[in-house]
């Protein structure tokens, strides 16, 4: 995608523009320094995306009044004479989490993961429009594509009738859920540390409405790098009170999660693969081949470092 920024409102301005190369969208993504020093982040998308691009703009601008360190939404439009969509936000300062996280002891590892989860909380503060289907309609269809798209891959993941059991023996906790906005890719990966130690949530490409406890499917990739930063990043959502359902819930997530992984991971490569498979086995152990609902490193606020 070849990108000309001359189209773009306040580019005759722009000092530096540096591409980003990293994360898994085929959009093209910038890091723009303005004469003024102003930094900013532009996403260049193709027009077949523009209602998508759209719709994240007016939810992004949904979060401006949150008290939450993110990304802001800034300009939005059509470039590249009518061939592609640019969505323009403000810069995030900070390093990323995941190359910082284990510098750190782990009473400040867990204390960042109270605070990505009362982030986190306050961006389910936004209820989903009124018109959204149910969930229980909307997670059942998604975890039946999930299996079905598991066979047809050809991979097997070991311990996946595990997996599949737990699955299908707790699909009636989707029952009634709360939908709320959705951050859709909520992990390690996608938080910076600023110089003031506050955590800073980046990538909002995949945001989405749902129900809010959907969010902790990624948090594997949290406890791969720092467990007491994903027991934080519970006990700091729920305010040191997590109900036992939550746990039931967010092991049905992250299992249905699993199997829709190694699918997703075949066009990227073997490397890709393994990674998915290894991350399957580590998870069956936590789960105890998914005989129990609470993972192995969870620890509750009494046990917690520092408390």
């Amino acid at each position: 995608m070849k990108a000309d920024f001359g189209e773009i409102s306040g580019s005759d301005k722009w000092k530096t523009v540096e591409p980003i190369n990293k994360g898994w969208s085929d959009d093209k993504k910038y890091h723009i320094v303005t004469n003024r020093g102003m930094e900013l982040q532009l996403r260049i998308s193709d027009i077949s995306k523009y209602e998508v691009r759209k719709k994240d703009y007016e939810t992004l601008k949904r979060l401006d009044e949150m008290d939450v360190l993110i990304s802001r939404p800034i300009d939005f439009g059509v470039c590249n004479s009518g061939k592609h969509v640019y969505f323009v936000l403000s810069w995030l300062s900070g390093e990323d989490l995941k190359d910082v996280l284990c510098t750190l002891n782990n009473d400040e590892q867990y204390k960042l993961g109270v605070k990505a989860g009362e982030a986190l909380r306050k961006l389910h503060s936004i209820p989903a429009p009124a018109n959204y289907s149910l969930w229980t309609n909307r997670f059942n269809r998604k975890i039946d594509r999930n299996i079905n798209k598991y066979y047809a891959c050809g991979i097997e993941i070991h311990g996946a009738d595990k997996i599949i059991d737990y699955i299908e023996t707790n699909r009636s906790l989707l029952e009634n859920r709360p939908q709320t906005f959705q951050h859709g890719d909520f992990h390690i990966g996608n938080m910076v540390i600023t110089q003031n130690g506050e955590i800073g949530i980046i990538d909002f490409d995949r945001l989405d409405y749902g129900d809010p406890w959907e969010e902790f499917n990624r948090i594997v990739w949290c406890a791969n790098v720092s467990s007491v930063f994903a027991a934080g990043r519970i006990n700091g959502y729920f305010e040191n009170d997590v109900p036992e359902v939550f746990f039931r819930l967010m092991a049905l997530y992250i299992a249905s999660n699993l199997l829709s992984s190694v699918p997703w991971a075949i066009p990227y490569g073997q490397e890709q693969v393994d990674i998915m498979c290894d991350q399957a086995g580590y998870v069956l152990k936590w789960y105890d081949q998914f005989q129990t609902f609470v993972p192995k490193w969870y620890l509750p606020y009494s046990n917690c470092i520092g408390q």
